[in-house]
């Protein structure tokens, strides 16, 4: 039987002055314009016709009865219970209805639950399973005081099996639940996310994208992660999903998150709080076109008062790229129109380290405080060839042979502290502080020729862009404060408000600069020095309230106002004041038992990383560059979406449109016509209908299947090429999983996903998608688990942009790009031993803090 959900590779990260000496060594002017990361108070008609369509639906919704089941639960010794699971079952099949967990005293509530014939379900590790008769719920049943009764065997021997299905849909989004997959042990959060409904790898960018749309925030435990979006990502490919008790994918968040971003996707790590000593282990070792291992270690120790974990993971991938482009462009200043084709192969070598610690402490009935601190530290060594044939027609040749060595290295403090007070009945008030540091360090060298057709090097001996020898290296340093307070009033059984208040404060240095060898002399390009530093704060207000007229019903309304004032010194400074407010409505009806109808609209707001801003100049070739764009306007987003949910099965219509949506990376060219923007650039507008369905399957006791499909019709207006352009385009996207449950405790699993064609701005991205296998066997006598992995069987993971399709570019570039990501080389084999340890299975809680929406608007180039 299935549980319930209870509320209790590989881009590598970069800065400016590292793109330039990358796209110094391959001049992807000509091929692929990207760095080298890879991988409100007049009422319109339509107001008036949307409180009108809010009244009437209100109206429509009848009155029913308020039906509730309490009890409480002690051991034989009299003691109270508290953990245990209580689950509310169907007579027919007993299929999961409702469920709760016992608090400290060991009292228990589930409510909110239609009329009808069930029987209740209580179990706890260590204690025998109680089930009741088939009983009749009307309004309210107590069940009273009951006892549970030790197992008679060891705890030791105890094994309990996870109940909970893999994919569980909510008002605001969807839920995966990460250990019900057979494909967690020995994958990273990273692989999880691209295996999940909705969310695919941006391959080209090195971004996340959530149904199809970027600007996604990722957040960890509640706390955004505001780092740059590449490094975010390459965070998310060293954090073992061991570590990981599910996923929230928030496509329409309410009130109480921050407003940024086209989306939220919240990590939610594993935290025991059984009493007692309890860990668990890992061990991986994997093999594709080279080597991969990882190692993960989790321990916890709870006891009356205070509970204590922590966990290190580290991992190492030897991993392998390819890349091979063709290009033609007319460009005046070589000379009018060329031809190009570029070879670039890759090999990096990653080292990642991850520990994380916290505390929990009851400081007495009513106060509470914890801190959590999670540190990361990340070393990857990149060596690059590239090898490049110009032809400036009609028989002019150029040919380019370069080797990069590359060096990023980054370290992370994550932490956070935080008090919960309970106040009257169901009141309670929360603060939290945190403090997040993040520093990148990138290093690089370039050896390179660039001669022509006679072999004479390119630019003389003192030009510093075509020097043979050159190096750079870039330093950031990002630091964020967060101040949060949340105040929950139980106002009566039918409304409970929350609100609350946040400041966060952001101080972010970025320093870079190249150097050319030049008759042996090391000479510093001032063209490519960089200094850049942001300052900014945000200020919030919020408020929300959850209204339950009867049983069936559920309205949530709230909004939040926000503040920011940011100011960049660089080349062109910025400063920018902005105040907004964002409403949020959620309404859910239950039709039946099975039925529910949720109906939503959110505000949201996705502003320009720092990066994106800044004035940098950095080099690509004599006549191309990548820079920021300080006239970029934050993207405005209207979402409104009608959801349907029936049993397993979840389908959901929603309507978005973006105001000045940005898209980065675009080309562009300067009035005169001889120098090449690479940069951030507004489209007008983007229009989305999206339909998605979630269906869960139960074949039979021992074959499950989910499959997810999405899609979309989107409309947008590019205007900043040469002809602006609409583009209307239909985008798809199918996530499937079937999981086996065989003799002899063995489960088998296949999963696989395809995203179709999409595009970037102007930029077509060709559809890609992967299958993946799994099979696991549980070992008696405690010894864990074994499981044999295998990504992308078929080895398709091939990214194909094209440009100059669409419309025309500047200076009529056409350009095809096809990447293969290790596994399209040689599928990615990993074998994975875990164990669990002390004194039963693990039973995770979210962990909180203040900076919920905190870490990920930084981009680095």
């Amino acid at each position: 039987m299935r549980g319930k959900n209870y509320p209790v590779s590989h881009p590598t990260c970069h800065f400016p002055a590292f793109d330039q000496l990358l796209a110094a060594a391959c001049h992807l002017r000509f091929c692929n314009p990207f760095p080298p990361a890879f991988f409100a108070a007049g009422l319109s008609l339509k107001d008036v016709y949307m409180k009108y369509f809010f009244f009437y639906l209100l109206i429509l919704i009848s009155y029913s009865s308020h039906a509730q089941i309490t009890g409480k639960l002690i051991t034989a010794g009299g003691q109270p219970l508290p953990f245990a699971n209580v689950l509310l079952l169907r007579e027919n099949d007993s299929s999961l209805v409702k469920g709760s967990l016992t608090d400290e005293q060991g009292n228990y509530l589930i409510n909110g639950t239609v009329p009808g014939n069930y029987l209740l379900r209580i179990s706890s590790v260590g204690y025998q399973t109680w089930e009741s008769p088939v009983f009749t719920l009307t309004t309210t049943r107590n069940f009273g005081v009951l006892t549970l009764l030790e197992n008679a065997r060891q705890l030791g021997e105890v094994v309990v099996q996870a109940e909970k299905p893999l994919f569980q849909q909510r008002m605001d989004g969807l839920v995966v639940n990460v250990q019900s997959s057979v494909m967690a042990k020995g994958s990273s959060a990273l692989q999880i996310l691209e295996r999940s409904p909705g969310v695919a790898l941006d391959y080209q960018n090195g971004g996340l994208l959530l149904n199809g749309k970027s600007g996604v925030l990722i957040m960890l435990n509640g706390r955004l992660v505001r780092m740059p979006v590449e490094k975010v990502v390459s965070l998310l490919s060293s954090m073992s999903a061991n570590d990981i008790e599910k996923v929230e994918i928030l496509n329409t968040p309410g009130a109480g998150y921050d407003a940024e971003g086209a989306g939220i996707i919240n990590i939610v790590m594993k935290k025991d709080k059984k009493p007692g000593t309890n860990g668990s282990f890992s061990l991986t070792a994997g093999y594709g076109k080279r080597e991969k291992a990882s190692g993960s270690l989790y321990l916890s120790s709870n006891g009356p008062r205070t509970n204590l974990y922590g966990s290190y993971t580290f991992s190492h991938d030897n991993t392998y790229s390819n890349m091979f482009i063709t290009s033609s462009q007319d460009m005046p200043v070589l000379g009018g129109k060329m031809e190009a084709t570029v070879w670039d192969t890759a090999r990096r070598i990653q080292n990642d380290h991850n520990a994380v610690f916290g505390l929990d402490t009851r400081l007495n009935e009513k106060t509470s405080a914890g801190l959590n601190i999670t540190y990361n530290n990340s070393n990857g060594r990149t060596r690059t060839h590239n090898l490049a044939d110009y032809l400036v027609l009609p028989d002019s040749l150029l040919s380019y042979n370069g080797y990069v060595k590359g060096q990023n290295s980054w370290n992370s403090v994550v932490s956070s502290i935080y008090l919960e007070k309970k106040l009257r009945k169901e009141d309670k008030l929360n603060f939290d502080i945190d403090y997040l540091y993040f520093n990148n360090r990138t290093p690089s060298e370039v050896s390179n020729s660039f001669v022509n057709d006679e072999g004479h090097q390119a630019g003389g001996n003192n030009d510093t862009l075509f020097s043979p020898r050159q190096r750079g290296d870039a330093n950031t340093i990002i630091q964020v404060g967060v101040l949060k307070m949340d105040y929950t009033k139980q106002w009566s059984k039918q409304v409970k408000m929350d609100a609350g208040i946040k400041g966060t404060y952001t101080n972010a240095v970025s320093e870079s600069g190249i150097e050319s060898l030049v008759d042996g002399k090391w000479i510093r390009r001032g063209e490519t020095g960089n200094r850049i530093e942001m300052k900014e704060g945000i200020g919030a207000a919020y408020a929300s309230f959850n209204i339950q007229p009867d049983s069936l019903t559920t309205l949530v309304a709230g909004a939040r106002y926000e503040y920011s004032n940011t100011n960049m010194d660089s080349k062109i400074p910025v400063k920018r004041k902005l105040g907004t407010l964002f409403p949020s409505l959620f309404l859910s009806r239950k039709l039946s038992p099975d039925a529910e109808l949720n109906l939503s609209y959110t505000k949201r707001i996705s502003r320009p990383s720092y990066n994106d801003l800044a004035s940098y100049v950095t080099y690509s070739d004599p006549t191309a560059v990548y820079t920021g764009n300080p006239f970029l306007r934050p993207t405005v987003t209207h979402n409104i979406k009608l959801g349907y949910n029936y049993r397993n099965y979840a389908f959901s219509l929603m309507w978005s449109r973006d105001k000045d949506p940005i898209a980065r990376y675009q080309i562009t060219q300067t009035a005169a016509a001889d120098l090449l923007y690479i940069s951030p650039q507004n489209l007008s507008y983007q229009r989305d209908i999206t339909l998605q369905a979630n269906l869960s399957f139960k074949i039979s006791s021992w074959w499950d299947m989910s499959y997810s499909f999405t899609g979309s019709m989107r409309k947008s207006e590019i205007v900043h090429t040469l002809i602006p352009v609409e583009n209307s385009y239909f985008f798809y996207s199918v996530n499937f999983n079937e999981t086996f449950k065989l003799p002899r405790h063995y489960f088998i699993e296949l999963s696989g996903w395809y995203n179709s064609r999409f595009y970037n701005g102007s930029i077509r991205i060709a559809g890609l998608g992967a299958v993946n296998a799994g099979i696991k066997k549980e070992l008696n006598d405690n010894w864990g688990s074994v499981q044999l992995a295998v990504t992308d069987i078929f080895r398709t993971i091939r990214v194909n942009p094209s440009y100059g399709t669409l419309t025309k570019e500047a200076f009529d570039i056409k350009n095809q790009v096809h990447i293969n990501v290790e596994s399209a080389v040689r599928p990615i084999v990993k074998l994975t031993w875990s164990r669990s340890f002390g004194t039963g299975t693990f039973k995770t809680r979210e962990q909180r803090s203040g900076a919920k929406d905190e870490k990920d608007r930084i981009r680095k180039e």
